[in-house]
């Protein structure tokens, strides 16, 4: 691969900016530089491409995809006088057609994408931390001014007794299978857990998903139980505020011993997998060494300006612990290597960060939940409406979901937006743009929206707030 990616063989030592890391953030970091005429080393260890696109978000939204045609056809019943079915036929062939898809996103917007910047030089291998700063390699020292962390993370695995005797699944290795279980346990209700165990219950495998906090956890709690009405009413089962003893093996079963309500409960299941987060991955990074703190739960400590504990060093993205979203990793990624190569006059801003989960209805928001507007101090209204008020979803009868704004009482300023709908994430980057530009729940509601669309569901919500939405003739202003 360091063939491939740097034909001309060019063997620097010293570099203006190294990077490591080769997913998003790495490329992203790297590319800015180097497009700024810096001389950049980009250090990569393992598959080239880092989470996103090699098990994260074009694996998991590939299969998504496929097994929503499957309840498309069963949703067919919505309507009278349509009969549809479709079936798996060889699970194996879509696994195999996922990673072709991944192996081919790879090159194209990686490996090929290399050759175009004379400077960056791609270099394979660990990097760790001497305790002047600079960087181990295999044999080879790198040394730069200025070091951008971007590592990523990892699956965690929580320290549950018994669990070492388990041959259990990640979000990776579940999507490599090429047999079906016929029961899933998916340890976790955070994105991952919700959008993996959606996947194989549609594809007839029973799925129990079990979790300390419930779906969702950090969601309005609105959204959180329309899902799991939702996840109910598809057959998959949602076992929450459990507290985990252990876990036995026995034959071909996974049983896990909990309490729920204090009350003894055994889960049992073919497979297991965790979806318990992810964790920084800073372990080879010899961070003590070069005087790098990291927080309780592995993250690399960064200020706004995306700088570390050290002087010199930068991080950004999953190894930093928070946002975990890639187009948030190549965000602050940017923002680092402009500090780095032109002074720290950039900061992160996550104040209007989309985020998205691609459930069926998916959920999505931007902004300030209600607890977090009423810890902030302002006095706080909310409009909540239900999909059966917006036409779109009346017409596709399909009424899973709901709409909810949160404003400011005094100002009528909008402070947070969050939807659950089939349709949902393609409308959340409309309400970003309202509370980027300040608007007010007026606004939004004297706004033209186009009709029968799931985001006019946004300018009914605004409207919701004073008046009776059911006292509103189609289209009305």
């Amino acid at each position: 691969m360091p063939d491939l990616l740097n034909p001309n063989g060019v063997d620097f030592d010293t570099f203006d900016l190294a990077v490591i890391g080769a997913g998003s953030a790495g490329f992203s970091a790297a590319i800015t530089a180097a497009e700024d005429g810096a001389r950049v080393a980009l250090i990569g260890y393992g598959t080239i491409g880092g989470t996103c696109v090699n098990v994260g978000c074009v694996p998991s939204k590939a299969m998504i995809r496929a097994v929503e045609t499957l309840h498309s056809a069963k949703g067919a019943a919505r309507f009278d006088g349509v009969e549809a079915t479709a079936r798996v036929t060889d699970w194996a062939a879509m696994v195999a057609q996922k990673q072709a898809l991944v192996d081919d996103l790879r090159v194209a917007k990686y490996v090929d994408v290399l050759p175009n910047y004379e400077g960056i030089t791609y270099i394979e291998g660990q990097a760790s931390f001497a305790k002047d700063g600079s960087l181990q390699v295999g044999g080879r020292t790198i040394c730069a001014p200025k070091v951008i962390i971007a590592t990523g993370s990892s699956p965690h695995v929580p320290d549950i007794l018994g669990l070492d005797g388990i041959d259990w699944l990640d979000s990776t290795s579940a999507l490599e299978q090429e047999q079906l279980p016929k029961s899933l346990m998916v340890m976790g209700g955070g994105y991952i857990g919700v959008e993996l165990a959606q996947i194989f219950a549609r594809v007839g495998v029973a799925v129990t998903i079990v979790t300390r906090r419930g779906l969702l956890p950090e969601a309005e709690p609105e959204v959180s139980a329309a899902l799991a009405k939702a996840f109910a009413d598809e057959g998959i089962k949602v076992l929450d505020g459990l507290s985990y003893d252990r876990f036995e093996k026995s034959d071909e079963t996974v049983i896990l011993h909990a309490k729920h309500n204090g009350v003894a409960v055994e889960i049992k299941a073919e497979k297991l997998m965790l979806a318990t987060g992810r964790a920084p991955n800073t372990g080879s990074l010899a961070l003590d060494v070069a005087g790098i703190d990291s927080n309780a739960r592995g993250g690399i400590v960064i200020d706004p300006q995306m700088r570390s504990t050290r002087d010199g060093v930068y991080a950004t993205g999953d190894v930093t612990g928070t946002d975990q979203f890639v187009y948030m990793a190549a965000y602050g990624a940017k923002l680092a290597a402009k500090n780095a190569m032109n002074g720290n006059t950039l900061s992160y801003d996550n104040s209007i960060m989309p985020a998205v989960v691609f459930s069926d209805p998916q959920v999505a928001s931007v902004g300030l939940t209600e607890a977090q507007a009423k810890t902030l101090g302002h006095e706080v209204v909310t409009s909540v409406l239900g999909l059966e008020h917006v036409p779109r979803a009346l017409a596709a009868r399909d009424t899973r979901g709901l709409i909810k704004l949160i404003a400011d009482k005094e100002s009528k300023k909008l402070l947070g937006a969050h939807i659950i709908a089939p349709e949902g994430a393609d409308s959340i980057q409309t309400a970003a743009m309202a509370l980027k530009m300040g608007m007010t729940y007026d606004d939004l509601g004297a706004m033209i929206f186009p009709y029968l669309t799931t985001v006019e569901g946004l300018k009914l919500a605004a409207q919701t707030f004073e008046k009776d939405v059911a006292k509103l003739s189609c289209c009305a202003g």
